[in-house]
């Protein structure tokens, strides 16, 4: 143990590990740091960057799912289109689809469930037509055999 320095009085104990936390349920969505204006617009997503790698990730889980299930999700992705289509989604949404493409596209479920959370918790007006199909078709694509 640290002798303090003479003349001295010792100070306060640092603690070793990470403070407790409060109690009660935990939030299920945590909101992500906010990205600047700059940020946002250098990296948005083109429709199609989005769209295709969506519509061939349902094509894949197709075979595994019950049609109405897939109708469904079609459903939500033609929505997402129409509302891209028409300038009804903000940059920072556009942005958002782009990134959650590329984790879909690289098996990265956690973080393409975390920019799914986001996008709910920031935008809820904005996507809640069409999120919760992509929301679905990141869990189904999750629970197909690995193509890597």
């Amino acid at each position: 143990s640290p002798v303090p320095a003479p003349g001295r009085p010792p100070g306060p104990a640092v603690p070793t590990g990470p403070p407790p936390r409060a109690p009660g349920p935990p939030t299920p969505c945590p909101r992500p740091r906010a990205a600047g204006p700059q940020e946002e617009e250098e990296t948005e997503a083109a429709p199609a960057a989005v769209l295709v790698p969506l519509r061939a990730a349902l094509a894949r889980c197709r075979p595994a799912l019950q049609a109405q299930l897939c109708d469904d999700i079609g459903r939500r992705l033609a929505l997402l289109e129409d509302a891209w289509a028409r300038g009804k989604l903000s940059a920072p949404v556009r942005k958002r689809m782009g990134l959650l493409v590329q984790e879909l596209q690289q098996q990265r479920w956690d973080v393409a469930d975390e920019i799914h959370c986001s996008l709910m918790v920031d935008h809820v007006h904005e996507v809640s037509q069409w999120l919760v199909g992509v929301k679905r078709l990141i869990a189904e694509a999750r629970s197909l055999p690995t193509t890597q």
